[in-house]
């Protein structure tokens, strides 16, 4: 299994590690199956996300991905994270195996989970705007995955 230069790049300089201890909004999301677990914080200032960073437990697909996603949404507007898409971290990072797909997967709903969180505490119900929970584990598990 061959990894592109950016993804090894991101596993081994990652970008926003750690955590925001006055986030705005937490997200955490895993894989049991595979015992991937992403935790995304976000603050947020007026309509822009000022500070992202991550906790990732897992391969180096899931870290490559979950850095790439802090990286794709930092300082941009709320509207724009939420247009964030698996395959855009994915093409983001010049590709993934096919294997690793689903860690690109766990880095969009992971920020869409904070996402989720902010708006909660807000007392805005997020379904409205980011709509039902995504995927559950058996719909984006892969037989190969560790």
């Amino acid at each position: 299994m061959a990894y592109s230069e950016k993804v090894m790049d991101h596993f081994a300089n990652p970008r926003n590690v750690g955590e925001i201890e006055d986030a705005d909004g937490i997200g955490e999301v895993g894989n049991s199956r595979c015992g991937d677990i992403m935790k995304m914080y976000i603050k947020v200032d007026g309509d822009t996300i000022t500070d992202c960073k991550f906790k990732t437990f897992g391969c180096g697909a899931a870290i490559a991905t979950s850095s790439m996603a802090t990286e794709m949404v930092k300082g941009k507007s709320i509207d724009n994270a939420l247009q964030l898409t698996n395959k855009a971290v994915m093409e983001a990072l010049d590709g993934l195996p096919p294997v690793k797909v689903h860690c690109s997967v766990l880095a969009e709903e992971a920020i869409k989970a904070a996402l989720s969180d902010y708006y909660e505490r807000k007392g805005i119900d997020p379904k409205l705007i980011i709509g039902a929970p995504s995927t559950s584990d058996d719909e984006r598990e892969d037989p190969t995955c560790n």
